[in-house]
């Protein structure tokens, strides 16, 4: 045996008398029972050679997050390197491929900052950049192969290759080639010509041998030829195969790095052939592990979202989105986890690429999120989350004082953008009664002992506000706003609130817990929530300036506190009403 060394990250073994250089006549090629492969031996030394890679989606649906991940490990790299990402559109499916989907991915990568240095909308010195516009380039290569030997036209039916598959199946054999045209003679490939069959070009593959290549993620890996078979690189109607288009378009767009999803591993076998019949250069080759749902299935719909533009929609930032990609299967060896693209650049490397899969958290993801969404600038924050106040029609403008103070009050409670609409609302909103209804609810049910009762919907936190005087603070409370004092209070800002409330609990002599949870049911309707001075502020803000939209639900203070004045408290221990009731009441 012997071994022929192509590059030094690939190794092709076949039999010493199978190998040749030059098979001066085909017809000769043809006939003989032993294969020849041409390998065009170089240095032990791998050559320097610029570097640029590929990401090269297939434009039938939308943008997956592993795809995003391929994409983003291939411009992080090109980018540490100083080299090119280039971005090529596989749409040979024509049946599958739209414009559409096409126009979808490059926005989703776009939107997460992957700009490519060639492609469509960029153009560059080796498109075109879709496989749909190449085609003369295939059936180029294809010719030269079918004149060197290493392609031979097969004139099988599908009939009778569905009955080879079966006779392999009995043998429990692979499904591979039988090799019938592999031997024909000019004579009787003439002849079919001549009929007019229809045939396709099949790649001749060495019978014995095995195949290693050097990956860059997952080391040293290989294959028996002898489980390949002859292989289809066009078919009868003139369209390439997969593996031969993308073996032409990595050579010709001088590709020198791979890096593309495990899934597509098998595929390296045949392109390789491919690659050494033609006299290219192999490129290098990082397979990237697949992302895992928690099962540690594949990551599919039946988990949620799992495309671009989903989380986009969903009120993700491309910063959290690119950061959270980047560590599935990668770190830069500490314990950091919060990175810009730009000091992803900086730090990535090949080889940090986990072989394993990657789990995605959506949880994570969420966090992460929301840790680059207060990161940003203030002003940028602002205007965002404002922006989309308005264009849900929560408020009639995107900017001003209620807008930045609002912002500022519960960005931490905001993780999405989407995010910023129930936070807005749940500050406008006034669930009094029913926050009331479930705390009498829970005392109810605790009195009769009723276990099925809907307590688990009722929490025990705000039982010791009820129990402690609180109509006696609904009262003192509103007679502070009747008399004008908590109203003027609010008007000198945060200095007068404070002023306010410390004078108000020595009045009721309280402090701390026994005053401010009282205030914040009946002044807010909630057990919990933002700092209630700056919330209060905020609402009396809102009542006057007329930032809120109508259809907001808003709560102005004078209606909280007509609400407050109209509640008959004994009625409503005596009688404790039902949830559903309390419910509609609120909405």
């Amino acid at each position: 045996m012997a071994t022929l060394v192509g590059t030094p990250w690939l190794r092709i073994r076949v039999p010493s008398s199978l190998c040749y250089h030059h098979c001066s006549k085909i017809s000769v090629l043809r006939r003989t029972t032993r294969r020849c492969f041409s390998v065009t031996a170089s240095s032990s030394e791998a050559p320097q050679v610029p570097v640029r890679v590929r990401f090269a989606p297939s434009p039938t649906g939308n943008l997956h997050v592993g795809g995003a991940r391929t994409a983003l490990f291939n411009y992080l790299f090109a980018r540490s390197k100083g080299g090119k990402f280039v971005l090529r559109i596989e749409d040979t499916d024509l049946e599958r491929s739209t414009r559409e989907s096409e126009e979808a991915v490059l926005q989703d990568l776009s939107w997460l900052g992957l700009d490519w240095d060639e492609g469509p909308g960029v153009g560059g010195d080796y498109g075109p950049y879709r496989q749909s516009e190449r085609n003369a380039l295939y059936k180029q290569y294809a010719e030269k192969l079918l004149e060197s030997g290493h392609v031979y036209r097969c004139f099988c039916s599908n009939e009778e290759l569905e009955k080879m598959k079966e006779i392999a199946k009995l043998k429990q054999l692979p499904p591979v080639y039988g090799g019938k045209w592999a031997r024909a003679t000019d004579e009787e490939v003439q002849e079919e010509l001549t009929k007019g069959s229809p045939y396709t070009y099949r790649f001749r593959v060495p019978k014995e041998g095995n195949l290693k290549i050097v990956d860059l993620i997952r080391g040293k890996v290989s294959w028996n030829l002898d489980t390949l078979g002859d292989f289809v690189i066009m078919r009868s109607n003139g369209q390439p195969v997969y593996n031969f288009c993308v073996t032409v378009d990595d050579a010709t767009m001088a590709i020198s790095h791979v890096i593309r999803a495990e899934e597509h591993l098998p595929n390296t076998l045949r392109q390789a052939l491919i690659y050494k019949a033609l006299g290219f250069q192999m490129p290098f080759f990082a397979h990237v592990s697949l992302i895992l749902a928690p099962d540690r299935s594949k990551l599919s719909k039946r988990h949620g979202a799992t495309s671009v533009g989903q989380f986009r929609e969903m009120g993700y930032l491309p910063e959290g989105m690119v950061n959270y990609l980047a560590l599935l299967g990668w770190g830069d060896g500490t314990e950091n986890e919060f990175f810009s693209l730009e000091q992803l650049v900086e730090k990535f490397s090949i080889e940090r690429v986990n072989k394993s899969g990657a789990i995605f958290d959506n949880t994570k993801l969420r966090w992460m999120n929301g840790q680059h969404l207060r990161s940003l600038p203030a002003e940028e924050l602002t205007k965002l989350i404002g922006t989309r106040w308005q264009s849900t029609g929560i408020l009639n403008e995107s900017g001003g004082v209620f807008v930045e103070e609002a912002v500022d009050l519960l960005k931490d409670g905001i993780d999405l953008i989407t995010d910023s609409d129930t936070a807005l609302a749940n500050l406008l909103s006034y669930p009094l009664y029913s926050t009331l209804a479930r705390q009498n609810h829970l005392k109810f049910c605790q009195d009769v002992s009723m276990k099925d009762c809907l307590s688990a919907v009722c929490s025990s936190e705000g039982k010791p506000v009820l129990e402690d005087k609180l109509t006696e603070v609904a009262a003192s409370l509103l007679a502070a706003y009747d008399s004008g004092e908590l109203l003027g209070a609010l008007g000198e800002g945060k200095a007068g609130w404070q002023k306010w409330v410390k004078s108000f609990g020595k009045s009721l002599n309280r402090k701390g817990k026994s005053l401010f949870m009282p205030l914040r049911v009946l002044l807010t309707g909630k057990l919990h929530g933002p700092d209630m001075g700056a919330s209060v502020l905020l609402l009396n803000r809102a009542g006057n300036s007329g930032v809120v939209s109508p259809q907001s639900g808003f709560v102005t203070l004078d209606e909280r506190f007509k609400v407050l004045r109209e509640l008959d408290w004994d009625s409503f221990y005596k009688n404790p009403p039902a949830l559903e009731s309390a419910a509609a009441v609120s909405q």
